[in-house]
């Protein structure tokens, strides 16, 4: 069976503790964190994981505003952004996770500054460094594809493979998220089985960002492809309520289904999915 991991951005600002007492309960094996290491307590987040007996799988960096773009004209601003990276892949190595999520170019920057090229180019040369980093620490770098909406630089799984395989480390893959495949992907499923051993790891939420079972993706044909290529990553879920700013309305105490609801929801749909298509 896969093993399945819950992303704690959808629990906006609630405690480390809380949401990793709420994944152990609900029988997940780990837990993905969110990228911002000034916020956690590195000692107390093991401490916590080893009680409740779950993994971190991964760290969701938080690619939002200026100092956090890897394709910046500015030297300065690509610095910041490489070295919150780096920060990342810090934080990762000191909390056990294998693997750090991210996008070149920060969510809501919806065109470019420069040619394409130039901030293919400046892609290239960042993530080289970034992968560089991670390999020394023993950490996995995957590019997110995000959809049009939040972002012009990559929307497409095919398009993060083409970026990883110009870097060309073995420590840089992709990730795939079934939320924004469904809205950029012709075929999500078979972009699964093009990336193979690329795919390092997955973000599974229903096509209005919901617990699978609550919107119109098929998610059968999708672990049929992850079982296919022999995917060995973590199945996360990262949902969002549908709103312009998802976490102000987390903050504000809406979406509460998105708590112990659909963290239950989530896993149980898809396992029972999983189970379905292995027999």
């Amino acid at each position: 069976m896969f093993k399945y991991s819950y992303d704690a951005l959808v629990y906006a600002s609630e405690p480390i503790e809380t949401s990793i007492r709420r994944v152990a309960r609900f029988g997940y094996d780990a837990i993905e964190l969110v990228g911002e290491p000034a916020h956690h307590d590195v000692a107390e987040v093991r401490r916590l994981c080893d009680a409740e007996g779950i993994a971190v799988s991964s760290i969701c960096s938080i690619f939002v505003g200026a100092e956090r773009d890897l394709v910046a004209l500015d030297p300065e601003m690509r610095r910041k952004g490489i070295d919150y990276a780096k920060s990342v892949v810090d934080f990762a190595a000191e909390v056990g996770a294998p693997t750090i999520n991210l996008a070149p170019s920060p969510v809501g920057k919806l065109a470019p500054a420069g040619s394409r090229q130039q901030e293919w180019d400046l892609a290239l040369e960042s993530l080289a460094e970034i992968a560089d980093y991670g390999a020394k620490a023993g950490i996995r770098t995957c590019l997110e594809p995000w959809n049009r909406y939040e972002t012009y630089f990559l929307n497409r799984l095919d398009q993060a493979l083409g970026l990883a395989a110009a870097v060309g480390h073995d420590n840089l893959g992709v990730m795939g998220d079934s939320f924004h495949m469904n809205i950029e992907d012709i075929d999500v499923a078979g972009n699964y089985r093009l990336a193979a051993d690329r795919l390092f790891h997955v973000h599974f939420a229903d096509s209005q960002r919901a617990a699978p079972g609550r919107g119109h993706i098929d998610f059968a044909p999708l672990v049929q492809a992850l079982i296919e290529i022999d995917y060995q990553g973590y199945i996360a879920f990262e949902l969002l309520p549908a709103a312009a700013d998802p976490f102000a309305t987390l903050r504000s105490g809406g979406g509460e289904e998105f708590l112990d609801a659909y963290t239950e929801l989530a896993i149980k749909t898809i396992k029972a999915v999983e189970a379905e298509v292995r027999t």
